[in-house]
């Protein structure tokens, strides 16, 4: 088997409902072992990991993955851990809303930081909300999940009155993709990734629209790439914004909030 330990015992739990510290290779019937060889050499092709075991870790949650959305990283839970530092405290009257929801992680994550806010997670992909609809029902979180493409799935009703928008939008540039581990380019959803010819096209839309859905005071983050700080200093410049670092020391997100209006 040449797989790292860890990452052995882990696909050894899947295939024996063990906890890892518990699963042990001699103790695996010929079932489990021919089901175990098949999971590894799906590993050594590059298949990733989270996918074998159809669930990721994600603050306080553990949620279903698959093929359907991106694996929840550490970085986008740097960014639910920011989104729940600005906003402080959400009552009953808070609307809180996750652009590009995939599996649902940030919006559930959210909501069970603020169980009293309203929660929307949108997605322009029917299969990525059936997946986020799946963890919600799994994890018993009342979250809305809305089709369409950004802030184009939300009622007009809502214009002007959003108290925080989080995005972990794609910002990979279409001559990145190739350069990309063959564990995300082979995997996971391109779609999800990549968002044009230089990276920043979904981010520069979420700033241009995301000044009207939010209301006076409310806070808009967004997951960036490394290298694009100071654009994102530009195109959020609406706002009252700084970028803050991952914990690598690598510019990661754009923290911006509405101030009072000037010229609406």
């Amino acid at each position: 088997m040449d797989l790292p330990a860890h990452e052995a015992s882990r696909l050894i739990a899947v295939v024996t409902g063990r906890p890892p510290h518990a699963a042990r290779k001699e103790d695996l019937t010929s079932r489990q072992s021919a089901a175990l060889a098949a999971l590894v050499a799906r590993r050594l092709a590059g298949e990733p990991l989270q996918y074998l075991e159809g669930s990721a870790a994600f603050g306080p949650l553990e949620v279903a993955v698959d093929r359907r959305a991106l694996i929840p990283r550490p970085e986008t839970e740097g960014l639910w851990e920011l989104a729940v530092a600005a906003l402080g405290d959400a009552g009953p009257g808070t609307t809180i809303v996750d652009l590009g929801t995939g599996s649902g992680v940030l919006a559930l994550a959210l909501k069970h930081a603020f169980p009293a806010a309203r929660v929307i997670g949108t997605d322009d992909r029917d299969d990525a909300l059936a997946l986020a609809a799946e963890n919600a029902a799994r994890l018993g979180l009342d979250v809305e999940f809305r089709c369409g493409d950004l802030f184009d799935a939300l009622p007009g009703t809502l214009l002007g009155r959003l108290d925080l928008v989080v995005s972990n939008p794609p910002y990979v540039a279409e001559h990145e993709w190739d350069g990309l581990p063959v564990e995300v380019r082979g995997y996971e959803p391109r779609h999800a990734l990549v968002a044009g010819p230089t990276g920043t096209e979904v981010l520069e839309r979420i700033a241009d629209d995301g000044y009207w859905w939010l209301g006076v005071g409310g806070y808009l983050l967004c997951e960036i790439g490394e290298n694009q700080g100071p654009s994102m200093e530009l195109a959020y410049g609406a706002f009252d914004r700084h970028i803050r670092r991952d914990l690598t020391g690598r510019d990661r997100y754009v923290v911006a909030r509405k101030g009072s209006p000037c010229c609406v």
